[in-house]
């Protein structure tokens, strides 16, 4: 089906009422349920699958949403909206009061409360409380608590009904009712902005729609303000840490539809709040969020003040000791990676870089080894789990993820290695550090002792972080530290069409294909993109699993510059699945995605409750409809997400060429055409390339080539360059030790 084929006019949502005749399963924390109803008009008990922060059998629920035929469990109804009432009979306030969830009743007790109050038995609780201590068993204190129980009950029926009413669906309610409790109704209407700040999975949109609702004007400043900081935030999601003042005036105009003279005013209040600051980048002025500026500036004080202080390691003799590792490994450097050793053992920061092939492994090996003569403690991290076990592999060493290294802190959201519990070495070598952004490096920063050594090594050629800055590029652009830039690409390197295409794309050059059927590098040219979409799906399911061998879902992985069109993930995600895991068992449809078991998925954003991050690549393992829980396996580990929380993954049979930074695969497939226009970049098209290990092949329009490989990288707003750049204070503790070998020039 085309991606753009128009859609069949939306139906109505099917409605349901009845009485809950028993709660099959009801997890307290994410609200999600399974109910037996009783529903008006039919016979059998009808199972209920859906949202609600209370429910109780004898309640009286009317739901909105679609009736399914599930293949395990037969016809259900599948509830967006759900809200529950408390029964009128005396039935069913007798199975309502002993369903456990009044604090104070079991079934016994219930059946005495009945049996002295009948019908006005919810009447009594609420208006005569008192009362309850004539039932036998009843004092003081257990009256208090079923009164306050049932409060609490009708207090959250009350939100819920509010919520649905400013079109708030249940799964979303329940988010909101967990984050702000029974403050939920005076939040949303104080501040309905909160909400896209404060809870997952409501966004800017969202809470502006539910604002409208609420009343709220167009021009009113709140409004205005909220979309300030929204468009401020949405360009550190781009990467930025600030945006001139005119461009982030013209974004939330266009966000809010208002005109600009109104942004402007209320800039100027904004401006003298918490969450922003001004600042100049180059004399021209600019907006902070205030976080990052704080972190920016911050990052530069800690990087200089390392760098100011002396050496954790005697004085090498780099050529003896140069000798005396290459004669252990039999595997001597050459002269501009001899020269690249030199200029980090004599730097306390310090930058190795460069492409594919240049020798840049074995250069930090032969270090390292010299270190370890040297009795320096040394840690090794990488920003990904993929990443760090590639540097355990290539140095034999432990290698870490950044999150492990500084030791995520679950209950708090932070790290607990900071400056008051450093981290033990003389040096942290940190791999991938195009990949590191501003937050994270200020963490980092934050727990290395003044004494060590910090080296970042990494491409800064490949895409920037995902996250906001360009931590790599703006150190190397300060002029500020020892910079190793190796351009060399050794001959067994030159032989692989991967590696050469790479530095002509770099070069600014159009990338050659293998010419040979058992090449690494391959361009299948396409005219159309619907087309070229079904040939990139033929490529991945039947030609390189034919000729080379390799797993479509394990080894192979699909790149795209964005996410939308024909060639774009999310399509091409669909078509892969459809293909490679067909008519599953039992899979869970939500917010727009199928999972099923074997399906490769991402995850989205950080959580540390689960220790998994942005961009991690799992399995799913199992999905379990009956508990509403989905299991994946991520690097030999099981992790568990509830239904309603599945926005937190998508499918990875594709994903984008920034998704996959600091990672390697056996295969690459990369869709480049024009609908990827405003994407193309040479950084974006080079960094796709340099993922494949064994195979890259391009799905592309020439001239969609073309303009990536003259399209330079897109700017982002940073000021750390311009910090680390201000005059150096007086170096602390003496000269700096040299070691015997002169430091060549960063260029060399």
């Amino acid at each position: 089906m085309a991606p753009f084929a128009a859609r069949p006019p939306a139906r109505s949502p099917d409605a349901l009422a009845g009485s809950i005749e028993r709660v099959t399963f009801h997890n307290a924390e994410s609200g999600f349920c399974v109910l037996k109803v009783k529903a008006r008009g039919r016979r059998d008990l009808v199972a209920v699958i859906g949202h609600a922060p209370a429910v109780a059998a004898g309640e009286w629920v009317t739901a909105t949403g679609a009736w399914v035929s599930d293949r395990e469990h037969g016809l259900q109804f599948r509830a967006d909206t759900l809200a529950a009432t408390p029964p009128t009979g005396i039935e069913g306030i007798g199975r309502y009061l002993a369903s456990g969830q009044m604090r104070g009743i079991g079934p016994e007790m219930a059946k005495r409360i009945v049996k002295a109050f009948g019908a006005d038995t919810f009447a009594v609780i609420e208006a005569a409380p008192e009362r309850l201590t004539e039932v036998s068993g009843i004092g003081p204190t257990r009256a208090a608590r079923i009164t306050a129980a049932f409060a609490e009950h009708k207090a959250v029926r009350e939100i819920m009904v509010f919520l649905h009413a400013h079109g708030v669906g249940t799964a979303r309610a329940v988010r909101i009712f967990r984050t702000y409790g029974t403050d939920s109704v005076q939040v949303m209407t104080e501040d309905p902005y909160r909400l896209a700040r404060d809870v997952r999975g409501i966004g800017f949109r969202t809470a502006d729609a539910i604002a409208g609702k609420l009343g709220l004007a167009p021009t009113a400043p709140e409004r205005l303000r909220a979309g300030l900081a929204y468009a401020l935030q949405a360009a550190m999601d781009d990467g930025h840490c600030a945006l001139p003042v005119p461009e982030l005036v013209a974004r939330a105009a266009e966000l809010l539809a208002v005109e600009a003279g109104l942004l402007r005013t209320a800039l100027v209040e904004e401006i003298g709040g918490e969450s922003v600051v001004m600042d100049t980048i180059g004399d021209v002025p600019h907006l902070f969020l205030r976080g990052l500026h704080a972190a920016e500036r911050t990052i530069a004080e800690r990087l200089v003040a390392l760098d100011d202080a002396p050496l954790p390691w005697d004085e090498i003799d780099a050529r003896a000791a140069l000798a005396r590792v290459e004669a252990a490994t039999g595997r001597p450097l050459s002269p501009s990676q001899a020269a690249a050793a030199a200029t980090l053992l004599n730097a306390k920061v310090a930058v190795m870089t460069g492409g594919p092939g240049v020798g840049k492994t074995s250069t930090l090996d032969a270090l390292l080894r010299m270190l370890d003569e040297a009795g320096a403690a040394v840690l090794l991290a990488a920003p990904t789990g993929r990443a760090a076990k590639r540097m355990s592999e290539q140095t034999g060493r432990e290698a870490k993820t950044i999150h492990r290294l500084l030791e995520i802190d679950p209950r708090h959201g932070g790290f607990q290695r900071t400056e008051h519990s450093p981290l033990s070495c003389d040096l942290l070598v940190l791999d991938e550090a195009s990949m590191i952004d501003v937050p994270l490096m200020n963490a980092l920063t934050r727990a290395l002792p003044r004494h060590a050594a910090l080296w970042l090594v990494g491409d800064v050629d490949q895409l920037p972080s995902v996250g906001p800055g360009r931590v790599l590029a703006d150190v190397i652009a300060s002029g500020r530290f020892a910079v190793a830039r190796l351009t060399e690409v050794f001959r067994q390197a030159a032989e692989s069409r991967i590696v050469t295409g790479a530095h002509r794309i770099n070069a600014g050059q159009m990338p050659e294909g293998s010419g040979t059927p058992d090449g690494d590098f391959f361009v299948v040219r396409i005219d159309d993109p619907e087309i070229g979409a079904d040939k990139l799906v033929e490529i991945v399911t039947r030609r390189i699993p034919r000729r080379f061998g390799l797993d479509p879902v394990k080894d192979v992985q699909v790149l795209c510059p964005m996410t939308r069109g024909a060639l774009g993930s999310r399509h091409l995600n669909q078509a892969l699945q459809r293909v490679l895991n067909p008519n599953p068992t039992v899979s869970v449809e939500r917010f727009g995605w199928v999972f099923a078991p074997g399906d490769r998925v991402m995850v989205g954003q950080n959580d540390y409750d689960r220790e998994v991050f942005n961009g991690d690549l799992g399995v799913v393992l199992r999905v379990d409809p009956e508990e509403g829980l989905l299991t994946a396996g991520f690097e030999g580990r099981e992790v568990v997400w509830p239904f309603e929380e599945l926005d937190a993954l998508s499918p990875a049979y594709a994903i984008t060429i920034h998704k996959s930074q600091g990672s390697e695969y056996p295969a690459v497939v990369i869709p480049v055409a024009m609908q990827h226009y405003t994407m193309l970049a040479r950084n974006l098209l080079y960094t796709g390339v340099t993922r494949g290990k064994k195979l890259v092949v391009l799905v592309a329009q020439t001239r969609a080539v073309a303009i990536a490989v003259r399209g330079g990288a897109r700017p982002r707003f940073t000021k750390l360059a311009e910090w680390l750049r201000q005059p150096a204070r007086k170096r602390a503790g003496g000269p700096r030790r040299r070691s015997s070998l002169p430091a060549p020039a960063p260029d060399d």
